[in-house]
Parts: C-alpha cells; structure tokens; sequence
C-alpha cells in the first residue's frame, strides 16, 4: 500500500492518488486491528488510527493542497464496502497538520483529526498506544503495517483490511535510495529488501506498529521501487501531538470561542 505526497523530484514517490494496497500480505482477522481507521476524502483513501476517543493520527498529505475537502473517518470497521454494526462514522470538520508540512521533502508529515461526538470505545473500536517522547526502533525489529490499499501495482483497492510485515532499516540504506531522506529524527526507513512486501497507494497514513505501539505514519518511498519505504516517526512529534489534544479539550469546555 502506498500513499504518498505530491513530491517533485523523481527519486521519490508519486502524488497521492487516493487509492492504497498492500503488497505482498494478508487479510487480517477480521477487528483485530480496532485502532484502525479509514479516512475517505470524496474519490480518495487514506488510513490512519485513534490514539484517543475523540483524536486520529493520519499523514498530512492525505488532505494538504486540497481544496473544499471533505474528511469521513470510519472506525471498527473491517470491509469498507459493507455497513459492518460495528462501524462508527465521523464527519469531520477540524484538523491541525504540522506548520512545518512540506509537500516537496515530505518532511513533518502528519495531521490530527478530530472527532466529535467522541468514538465510543467497543471491542473492535480502541485506541492504540504512542511511543514516549524521541522513543526509537533498533534496526531489525519487525514491524508491521495494514491498510485498504492496492493489492498489486496493477491491481485494484482492496475492500478489506490487510497487512504486511516489514522490518525497520538502518538511516544508510534510505540514504543511498532516497535523496530526500535527511531527516532522521523525523523519519523512519523500513521495508522488505526482497521487494516482495510493501506498502502502496491507499494506505497512507496507516500506522507502523511495532512492539504494539504506532511508531511510524506511512509517508512516501522511491516512485520507481517497493524499498525501501519512508514513515513519519511519530516520537519525533509526542510533544506536538499532546500540545494539538489539549487544544481540543479546550474546545470541547462551555462557552468556547472555538468550540463548534
């Protein structure tokens, strides 16, 4: 699956077209992943997850240079394409991206949606843990990413949830395939070095879950190859994230000039 940001240079990944696939792995059991959330934007996808009841981590490309956007985010959900009784649909009308977004480096990649009402927490709608402030991932660890996305580069989206295995490379080897990989502290390389797994248009905006904690947000890789694939570290943006959700706790207060 692979949703990426409208970049400029050709040693990194298409616009984001707004479809997704995984490549390379697997329908998940069915509610398995209850923090997953699938965004859709008129004719686009994207992916994304709740880390609290009434806030969802996405990418910021899924909606940054669109105009007149309107964002659905659909919890507990598992096949897009049927009305599942465990799925909570929100229509959004509030969302912070980072300031510092760039579209051309795909540096500061992230956004905050939020919810209201607030998600009502189920056994296939919960939260998923954050890593703690400039937490890392060593080299080697297995991680894993699910979304909605393309199955193959010529195939269709998928209706339901699937996932794929990928494990976290060291800073050199995005160095050497990807010009624009400079940011490392805001940045996380993983991929498959066989090129048999990966992920693809659609899911953008997913997590990377590793050791049970969302680490990465799935960004953008090289247009022309599956490895390696580039995610948002998200410990890098702990303080920025905590800062946006006291913000909306403010907004949900009595007589709030920002309150809807």
């Amino acid at each position: 699956m692979l949703l990426l940001p409208l970049l400029t240079s050709a040693f990194l990944l298409v616009p984001w077209a707004g479809a997704g696939r995984i490549i390379g792995g697997s329908e998940v059991k069915p509610h398995s992943r209850p923090y997953m959330a699938y965004l859709s934007t008129g004719k686009s996808r994207c992916g994304g997850f709740l880390i609290q009841p009434d806030a969802v981590l996405s990418a910021a490309h899924c909606v940054a240079g669109k105009k007149n956007v309107t964002v659905i985010v659909t919890l507990g959900a598992h096949n897009v394409e049927k009305r599942e009784l465990s799925q909570q649909k929100f229509h959004v009308r509030h969302w912070v991206i980072h300031p510092k977004y760039s579209q051309n480096t795909s540096e500061n990649d992230i956004m905050l949606l939020k919810l209201k009402p607030k998600a009502k927490l189920t056994k296939k709608v919960s939260c998923i843990s954050l890593p703690s402030d400039n937490e890392r991932v060593k080299p080697g660890t297995k991680c894993n990413v699910a979304g909605w996305g393309r199955t193959s580069t010529s195939g269709s989206v998928s209706s339901v949830l699937r996932e794929v295995d990928l494990e976290v490379q060291c800073d050199n080897v995005c160095g050497e395939h990807l010009k624009k990989y400079y940011r490392q502290t805001s940045m996380i390389c993983a991929g498959d070095e066989n090129s048999k797994k990966a992920f693809f248009e659609g899911d953008s905006g997913g997590p990377l879950v590793c050791n049970g904690k969302a680490h990465g947000i799935v960004s953008y890789r090289h247009k022309y190859s599956i490895f390696p694939e580039i995610f948002t570290r998200v410990s890098n943006f702990v303080p920025w994230i905590r800062k946006e959700l006291r913000k909306f706790a403010l907004q949900d207060l009595p007589d709030s000039p920002s309150s809807d």
